[in-house]
């Protein structure tokens, strides 16, 4: 076997050993797993992955944790991917290890929480809503309904996206707002609901952030308090959706976290081989799901794609 021909095979099976990083794309999410809404989110940027035919990496820490998520960030420039899609749930905590991946040449795309600080960190575009307008979109709505004295249940304190909806709803809502602090734990949220309803008997609204996290507990906690309450809730599950076409919630405030995980790896993939990329945020909600939608997407919210 001549030198060249040895070269040659040496040379193959380095290629075979080192996964190229040509279309790698690595997702970094403040979503835990016990969260059905991250669950679509994944399965969007995973399909999209199949769709691309690229290689994409989901990675999220096991709680809400900002630093193990700022670690995520880092191993992700040092990988050097061909995209890296961030949620920006802390900028102060995240900043600089976006910011590092920018300066690394890496392009950066925000999605779901982060639109208000997205382009300052030097990211491409962002794929979500508009965190304050959504909530202020569900205010009015709930007003309307002639909610006067509403809780607002903020299940990941220290999330500056749900900070910004509990202040958008209380803008919209117009009447008497009490953030009320709670973990994600479902059980917590609906003692702490239903300790908020025996404690004032004048609330009439409840504004969860969260469906399966937040909005079907206190559909719970509101049905075992016998009170006429409304109940709305950011995202959607297809329990909370059954509850809305039952007449036991008032809609949901969708953002169709499916095209947060599938357009930011389509457009990651389309940069990486043709150099092509939007010229401005997209938008993927708000949308209201009142009991004339509910019923329409409940199977595909089971199917993990609402």
């Amino acid at each position: 076997m001549n030198k060249f021909f040895k070269g040659a095979l040496a040379a193959g099976a380095l290629a075979l050993a080192t996964p190229a990083f040509a279309q790698d794309i690595v997702v970094v999410s403040h979503g835990q797993a016990n969260d059905a809404f991250w669950n679509v989110v994944k399965n969007g940027v995973e399909q999209a992955g199949k769709d691309m035919g690229v290689n994409v990496e989901y990675r999220a820490p096991e709680t809400f944790d900002m630093v193990a998520m700022s670690q995520l960030i880092d191993a992700a420039v040092n990988q050097e991917p061909d995209g890296l899609i961030v949620s920006i749930p802390d900028a102060d905590a995240l900043g600089p290890s976006i910011e590092r991946a920018v300066a690394a040449g890496i392009p950066v795309i925000s999605m779901n929480s982060g639109s208000d600080v997205s382009k300052k960190l030097g990211a491409a575009l962002h794929v979500g809503q508009d965190e304050f307008d959504a909530g202020k979109a569900a205010g009015e709505k709930l007003a309307e309904m002639g909610g006067k004295n509403a809780i607002c249940v903020n299940h990941e304190v220290g999330n500056v996206a749900l900070d910004l909806r509990c202040a958008g709803f209380t803008e919209g809502f117009g009447g008497n707002v009490t953030v009320l602090p709670t973990s994600n734990d479902p059980s917590e949220i609906e003692s702490k609901v239903s300790a908020a309803l025996a404690a004032d008997e004048s609330i009439d609204t409840v504004m969860a952030l969260g469906a399966s996290s937040a909005g079907e507990p206190a559909v719970a906690a509101v049905k075992g308090s016998g009170r006429d309450v409304n109940v709305a809730s950011f995202d959607l599950s297809a329990n909370f959706l059954q509850s809305i076409v039952d007449g036991d919630a008032a809609f949901a405030v969708d953002q169709q976290q499916y095209l947060q995980g599938y357009l930011p790896v389509v457009f990651m993939a389309l940069n990486a081989k043709y150099g092509l990329m939007p010229g401005g945020n997209v938008p993927s909600g708000p949308n209201l799901i009142t009991a004339d939608k509910a019923g329409q997407v409940v199977e595909l919210s089971a199917q993990g794609i609402r």
